[in-house]
């Protein structure tokens, strides 16, 4: 696992001496040494790395990595270019096409976005080849908490996006009130035709934003 870096750093420091974390680690190091774990170890850590603690504008939560070869890099929702794109992040797209006009791209790579300062945040960050949720429970969750409460206590404006039931009860850690919270079913394929198309959550993000004097988000993703 690379090493934190700028206000992450700062931020989450106190979390790697903690024995949830200490337990963490050890089982992740153990994991890729006799398993076939996503993402490698070097992109576990990518979302910090590319959206640093001072430039969030949007949070944006996922659950675990996809679990097949060569499709997870640390971002949620994200695959690597030359995937196939998976059936929530269509549905993203779809909805993304009807709230803003974008067209839909053929590659599921969102880099553009953390680079912007949307924080593609899984709440657990590793999981084992062709099992999902394989590592749910062993201490990532807390650590993603601790994420979400650094992000919380930012006193700028931060949309926050909640999507589908594990997202949805992070809300009760998000009481500040410079920020906006948005909420609807996941996007998955099982769930999108209850609320998440037409949430319309993208166009308030950068109504909200630019509300507060913050640069939007572009959210079209090109054709690579």
């Amino acid at each position: 696992m690379s090493a934190l870096e700028g206000s992450w750093k700062e931020a989450l420091s106190a979390e790697f001496g903690k024995d949830y974390y200490l337990d963490l680690y050890n089982f992740v190091n153990s994991e890729y040494k006799n398993n076939i774990i996503y993402p490698k170890a070097n992109d576990i850590f990518n979302a910090f790395h590319l959206t640093d603690l001072k430039d969030v504008k949007v949070l944006l939560l996922g659950q675990d990595p996809y679990h097949n070869e060569n499709q997870a890099h640390g971002l949620s929702f994200s695959v690597l270019p030359g995937n196939d794109i998976p059936p929530s992040l269509q549905n993203i797209y779809k909805e993304l096409h009807t709230d803003l006009g974008c067209y839909i791209p053929n590659n599921g790579y969102l880099k553009k976005w953390a680079d912007q300062g949307v924080l593609l945040l899984n709440t657990v960050l590793t999981v084992r080849a062709h099992q999902a949720n394989s590592h749910q429970g062993k201490g990532w969750e807390k650590f993603t908490d601790a994420v979400i409460e650094a992000i919380n206590k930012e006193d700028r404006p931060i949309v926050i996006f909640l999507w589908g039931t594990p997202a949805r009860k992070k809300k009760a850690m998000l009481n500040n009130p410079n920020h906006l919270v948005l909420e609807a079913p996941h996007p998955s394929p099982l769930s999108a035709y209850r609320g998440f198309f037409g949430c319309k959550h993208f166009s308030k993000c950068n109504e909200f934003l630019q509300s507060h004097g913050v640069e939007p988000i572009d959210w079209q993703i090109e054709n690579i």
